[in-house]
């Protein structure tokens, strides 16, 4: 019996692969498997909204953006626009705004764009208000959309393409 016990325990052996008896390589495995999983689900996500056509809360985003006249806040919005990091760009006028800089308080005049876009783009669409912004630290606030009219939803879905 103690043979048999034996040569099972060496069969079993046999089957398991090599690379599982290495703790490295299993922490390699399980955190290749925790950094595919946002991509993964994103795509079944993709896949479930196009079989049923219904709509992902948070699939898509409303991004604020704060400029400091109207001509730099077109000239942003324009080239967000051409780079096709949103589907529409709202330009409010004349916005009053008080705010904490440097300790002190301060009131100033902005125009405040409101940006539909993908929840995917919004990285993108930050790195790029970074780098055109007159502002030291320019405003970028993303809200996740929950619910909407679904054909606006898809609207801006059609307006933006993927990656």
């Amino acid at each position: 019996m103690e043979g048999l016990k034996q040569r099972c325990h060496q069969a079993l052996l046999a089957l398991k692969p090599s690379w599982a008896s290495r703790p490295g390589c299993i922490m390699l495995a399980l955190g290749f498997s925790l950094l595919m999983f946002p991509l993964l689900r994103t795509i079944g996500l993709q896949v479930h909204s196009a079989i049923t056509g219904s709509y992902i809360s948070g699939s898509h985003s409303l991004a604020l953006v704060s400029c400091p006249n109207e001509q730099i806040a077109r000239d942003i919005a324009r080239a967000i626009m051409e780079k096709h990091l949103a589907a529409s760009v709202d330009i409010l006028p004349r916005t009053s705004t008080m705010y904490f800089w440097k300790g002190e308080i301060e009131e100033a005049t902005e125009i405040l764009l409101l940006l539909k876009t993908r929840t995917s783009k919004i990285k993108e669409l930050s790195d790029y208000i970074r780098s055109a912004h007159p502002f030291e630290i320019p405003e970028l606030i993303s809200l996740l959309i929950d619910q909407g009219n679904p054909a606006y939803l898809k609207w801006i879905e059609e307006s933006i393409p993927y990656d």
